[in-house]
């Protein structure tokens, strides 16, 4: 009998000292989890099964963490190359609508493909923006972002990222920008009171930059129009572009890009940009067979497919910049189950940004073999980390860890959350 109560009694010991009750445990009693709002999901896919989970179906505001939605969007609705111009002949002209696709003449990741279609047209080219009547910024954006490089304008089509580049090379009083078309518009700055960096005027294209430039790189959102992207085409194409109102009627053209989405879905995943994700709806929109750019049918049709009828979120925009967005750790795994089951995981982990090596968890960790592919989430009050952890022995486990309503500093959660999932890595 003795030994039968000594038995049972380590039985319990372990138990209570097992790596899911340590982790409820701080997540409830630890004050680095109890100071502000945290939510906490882990998820075994294997196993099927929650290993722990704490406030897991409460709703959290998720910044970047939208873009995995914005992700599944693209995976469920654009072709393997993206599509790049709608057009009709007409006589003697050519009309072209944008599709959305954000690549047109960008500088970090261009796609040529409209550009050499067009130059090679021997009609008389139009360009119309009828297919698109949306706002220029998403529900909830900040106004006052205007001039951030993280809060370009909606397009049907954008060009340069939507985005005025200025470089100060060597940080020397003389600067470049492109498009070249805004050199002409772009003053230099009083020297008192002291700007740091380039700015635009809030309703027009006037820029003004400092003697010196305290970056070697700025990019300057710009104020997109049908006139000035026709301009902008105009000059790269070397022959007059007109704009007109035309609607895109159902039975114009395709013409496809060049660009694979997966170096589209790799750049938004990895450098969380926010313009990429957005343009991904409305791209999506147009494989629908709609006529126009519309991401709120996006929104409703990929939501039903990704999370069913959840109540505890809402999805607002494509990339996680509005606060109106709001979902839960337990959405979020039910979406990772969704990426897992779709996306080869070699294909998936490569997409993500993985802890220590790449993208925006590049500082995670100091590690040579990365054990978390996840994307992350943050602005003020906000920091949000949801991906896949690898443990030492072997195991691939889903999670979601939420922090809101915090008044310290972003990089303290995120310092936070690393140990946290490190406990995890090790222990399971």
């Amino acid at each position: 009998m003795r030994f039968v109560f000594l038995f049972l009694s380590v039985c319990l010991l372990l138990t209570g000292c097992s790596p899911t009750r340590q982790l409820t445990r701080d997540l409830r009693t630890n004050g680095q989890f109890t100071d502000h709002f945290t939510g906490f999901a882990l998820y075994d896919p294997a196993g099927q099964k929650t290993l722990v989970a704490h406030n897991a179906d409460k709703p959290f505001v998720p910044a970047s963490n939208t873009k995995l939605v914005s992700f599944y969007a693209g995976l469920l609705h654009l072709p393997d190359s993206l599509p790049a111009l709608r057009y009709v002949i007409r006589g003697d002209s050519l009309i072209f609508w944008g599709t959305g696709n954000p690549l047109l003449l960008h500088p970090d990741l261009p796609d040529s493909a409209a550009i050499r279609f067009l130059r090679s047209r021997p009609e008389r080219l139009f360009f119309s923006a009828a297919n698109y009547t949306g706002p220029r910024f998403g529900a909830g954006w900040a106004w006052d972002d205007y001039n951030d490089d993280y809060s370009c304008e909606l397009a049907p089509l954008p060009l340069y990222g939507n985005f005025a580049r200025f470089s100060f090379p060597d940080r020397r009083p003389d600067f470049t920008v492109q498009p070249a078309l805004f050199a002409d518009s772009t003053v230099l700055a009083p020297p008192t009171p002291p700007l740091r960096g380039a700015r635009r005027d809030e309703i027009r294209n006037q820029f003004v930059r400092p003697p010196v430039g305290k970056l070697s790189r700025q990019d300057v959102p710009f104020r997109w129009s049908p006139e000035l992207a026709a301009q902008l085409l105009s000059q790269q194409l070397n022959r007059p572009v007109g704009v007109v109102k035309t609607a895109q009627p159902r039975s114009a053209l395709l013409l496809s890009g060049s660009t694979p989405t997966d170096s589209l879905y790799k750049r938004m995943l990895q450098i969380s940009d926010n313009t990429l994700a957005e343009q991904i709806l409305l791209m999506a929109s147009a494989q629908l067979g709609d006529t126009l750019l519309t991401p709120r049918r996006i929104i409703a049709l990929t939501d039903s497919v990704a999370f069913g009828k959840r109540s505890d979120i809402r999805w607002v925009d494509g990339s996680g910049l509005s606060r109106y967005n709001l979902f839960s750790p337990n959405s979020l795994i039910g979406l990772l189950r969704q990426l897992q089951a779709t996306v080869p995981q070699a294909r998936l982990f490569a997409l993500l940004p993985a802890a220590g090596q790449s993208g925006t968890l590049r500082g995670l960790y100091k590690t040579d073999k990365p054990f978390i592919f996840a994307k992350s989430g943050s602005m003020s009050g906000v920091y949000n980390l949801s991906g896949y952890l690898v443990t030492r022995k072997g195991r691939v486990l889903l999670f979601s860890m939420m922090h809101n309503n915090f008044t310290g500093s972003v990089s303290e959660m995120r310092q936070r959350t690393a140990r946290f999932l490190e406990q995890i890595h090790r222990k399971f």
